[in-house]
């Protein structure tokens, strides 16, 4: 209906513009030719618009829709908001790995990138941290490891070494998968894991003040293991990724306006 209406208009529209320039023409020519010729001009001129057509149907509820509007997209968005827990610190991140420009993920490139050798970078092991450090209460993070052959993920005290060869020291717990075998890693000693399948994803929860951090799968919701220590120590998230083809990705939470601001403070 719209389309024959536009097509009608074009139509309209290209025979006023050739009336107009014919007019134009005779007026250009001889006054006596225009004059002898003028009945006809005025009637070609003339032109009879269509009266528009009256709407039917029920007219739109404009104050319904557009009442508060803002403040409807608002509460709409509450349900959508996304919300990472951790990020990571590229300024940690060793020269072989690539951090995300949202630092929410990491990935192994083939050449060294050219960055700054600040005390806190690692320049042998190919490990980042997070931005942020706990040296209280309760924290939960989520990495996608999907199908990474040889990651790291835990958390590393503050005050650890990140120079060298830092898996000869202590100061590290965390969940190892390396040669398709799980290892529950806590420098400088490592023990095997009983783990059914290819874990996708991987839930790190530490409870700082009882000492206790765990692994857990989040999709089945089945415990792996339990690290016990007194930690004294601010600990930030680890993740450690030598695999070039697949980053490792902290997983973004859903949650309201409400939750964030609590979990933010």
């Amino acid at each position: 209906m719209m389309k024959e209406k536009i097509e009608k208009l074009s139509r309209d529209i290209s025979s006023l513009s050739d009336t107009i320039r014919a007019i134009e023409e005779e007026m250009r020519a001889e006054d006596v030719l225009f004059l002898q010729n003028y009945k006809a001009t005025v009637k070609r001129a003339q032109c009879t618009l269509q009266r528009p057509e009256e709407l039917s149907g029920a007219l739109i509820h404009v104050a319904q829709h557009l009442t508060n509007l803002k403040f409807r997209v608002w509460e709409k968005m509450q349900d959508t908001v996304q919300y990472t827990p951790v990020t990571l610190d590229p300024n940690t991140a060793h020269p072989k790995l690539i951090v995300s420009d949202d630092l929410t993920s990491v990935r192994r490139s083939v050449e060294k990138q050219n960055v700054p050798d600040n005390p806190d970078r690692f320049d042998e092991k190919e490990c980042v941290l997070g931005s942020e450090g706990f040296n209280s209460g309760t924290h939960c993070w989520d990495v996608e490891v999907g199908d990474c052959t040889q990651w790291l993920v835990g958390v590393m005290t503050e005050s650890a070494e990140k120079k060298g060869n830092i898996y000869s020291r202590s100061g590290i717990w965390g969940m190892w998968y390396k040669n398709c075998r799980y290892v529950a890693a806590s420098t400088p000693l490592n023990s095997f894991l009983s783990v059914e399948g290819k874990l996708q994803r991987i839930r790190v929860q530490l409870d700082w003040d009882r000492g206790k951090l765990s692994f857990s799968d989040p999709l089945t919701n089945t415990h792996i293991h339990t690290f016990t220590h007194t930690f004294t120590d601010k600990l930030l998230p680890f993740l450690s990724n030598t695999y070039k083809e697949t980053s490792l990705k902290l997983v973004p939470v859903q949650c309201s306006v409400s939750q964030l601001e609590l979990l933010q403070k």
